[in-house]
């Protein structure tokens, strides 16, 4: 039986057969097009097509000056927070070779933290933490704000002798180092944390830091009392 055939002699069947291929020839260059038009506008805009990464409210703030970043990645480095450090911590002679700058020079470095720090106090002779130590310390360790590294400075006043306050001071940064691991259920911790310990021997500090945020608000505040302590903060700037 001979078949039908439409105009020119071409059959229905073919001519369904290349309607459906202009279709589907159709539909490939229609998302092409618009597979090129996307990706053409990420060139444009290329921050539309990542995810949002969560950036630390704290980065490049006005304390991340020159000489900060640089005294911050000496400490990352020296202290074992980066690398493969094997010791945790500073000790006053430490920060003395790495920092390489003066007393008071080193203590400016962390004035502009004021508002983001706070400073811990305890007992003369003692390294025990006590309530409001501990409420304060973990006020700053929530507010972490996205920052990277939490700082721990601890120091002794001047009464004593320099071996007995360095010894001293650094069992302070440990007991705040014990407290924060108490609380933080964190395993990272161990590389968030920055331990200095400075004795009586650097950068003490003046009775100005009263006026900062201490956990004994209602005891009498001088150079001794705020020395007896540890400074600490979260910080976070790009190195």
């Amino acid at each position: 039986m001979n078949q039908h055939t439409g105009p020119q002699g071409i059959s229905p069947a073919a001519l369904v057969g290349a309607g459906v291929c202009f279709v589907a020839l159709a539909g490939v260059c229609l998302t092409v097009r618009s597979t090129v038009a996307s990706a053409g506008e990420r060139l444009v805009t290329p921050e539309a097509s990542q995810p949002q990464v969560a950036i630390a409210a704290q980065s490049e703030v006005g304390y991340c000056t020159p000489a900060f970043k640089q005294v911050l990645e000496r400490v990352l480095h020296s202290c074992g927070l980066v690398g493969e450090a094997g010791r945790r911590g500073c000790k006053p002679t430490d920060v003395k070779a790495f920092a390489a700058i003066n007393d008071d020079d080193f203590n400016a470095l962390f004035t502009p933290l004021k508002n983001r720090g706070a400073v811990i106090q305890f007992d003369n002779g003692k390294e025990d933490l006590d309530e409001q130590a501990k409420r304060l310390l973990e006020a700053k360790w929530f507010a972490r704000k996205g920052a990277r590294y939490f700082f721990v400075v601890a120091r002794a006043s001047r009464t004593g002798t320099q071996a007995k306050n360095r010894a001293l001071s650094h069992r302070r940064a440990n007991s705040v180092m014990f407290y924060l691991k108490q609380i933080a259920n964190d395993p990272e911790i161990d590389r968030e944390v920055g331990l200095l310990w400075l004795g009586n021997e650097f950068a003490q500090l003046s009775q100005d830091y009263c006026q900062w945020d201490i956990s004994r608000k209602d005891a009498r505040c001088d150079a001794e009392a705020i020395n007896r302590s540890a400074f600490v903060s979260w910080v976070d700037c790009r190195l």
